[in-house]
């Protein structure tokens, strides 16, 4: 399926730059798709790299120049509860069948169903926040690699008694499945809210590590991967990985 977008800014603007800026492909991607004769505008196709677009034009992305992009495509999501992240047993809800039109935010060409976007890194069921389906090699590697070191942020409510014994332990000194965990950033921030920053991503990880010291997870959100912020993305939404944040993902 095609791609148009009218351009409703005040200024004219290089088309690389503008379907960067969107969030639609890269600058890169954008100069090759052009060379290839896949972009127009108008109803006229481009052939200058540097063309710039003017305020009330129609650019389209040919079927196949959506198809290619599909190919590497990262969707940042805001996941809500009652969602499994990957694939999911009988009668469970896999968190691609918010990645819809009407479920979308801003700019972008929404992949069509048959494009496998698996999870990068896993975000429970009865867990919200921050997820990532990728068909992006590099930014899978880049974020669950065994070289990755980026780290995650999450905000957790708890019930029990929260001591500064017990954060202590969460910190450094826990194991699970028998290995010992890396050292975890944990904080207090509020009377029974905890914010836990990890540089793993261990099976119910934080859940089972506040079982050990006797505190219930009530609600968990992941708001941070790396570099990378939930921000105000409202739950159940989703938007395009900008070009920009890929960069900054990958290093």
């Amino acid at each position: 399926m095609s791609f148009s977008k009218t351009y409703n800014g005040l200024e004219p603007v290089r088309i690389n730059k503008w379907l960067g800026q969107t969030g639609v492909c890269s600058r890169r991607e954008a100069d090759a798709l052009i060379a290839d004769g896949l972009v127009s505008v108008d109803g006229e196709v481009v052939a200058d790299a540097g063309r710039k677009l003017e305020p009330g034009q129609t650019l389209t992305l040919s079927d196949r120049a959506t198809a290619a992009l599909a190919e590497g495509v990262t969707i940042v999501m805001h996941k809500p509860l009652g969602y499994v992240s990957g694939q999911p047993e009988p009668n469970k809800l896999p968190a691609v069948r918010l990645v819809t039109d009407n479920n979308r935010v801003g700019e972008g060409v929404t992949p069509a169903d048959e494009v496998s976007l698996p999870p990068i890194g896993r975000l429970d069921e009865d867990s919200r926040g921050l997820l990532l389906l990728s068909s992006d090699g590099v930014v899978a590697k880049a974020v669950i690699g065994p070289e990755s070191d980026l780290d995650k942020e999450y905000l957790v409510r708890v019930t029990g008694d929260i001591t500064e014994r017990k954060l202590k332990i969460l910190r450094h000194g826990l194991m699970l499945d028998g290995r010992q965990l890396k050292p975890a950033y944990v904080s207090r921030m509020e009377s029974f809210r905890l914010k836990f920053i990890l540089r793993e991503g261990r099976n119910r990880q934080i859940r089972r590590m506040c079982e050990m010291v006797d505190l219930e997870v009530v609600d968990l959100i992941r708001v941070r991967i790396g570099p990378l912020k939930l921000d105000n993305l409202p739950e159940g939404k989703w938007r395009m990985l900008t070009a920009e944040e890929r960069a900054a993902l990958v290093g």
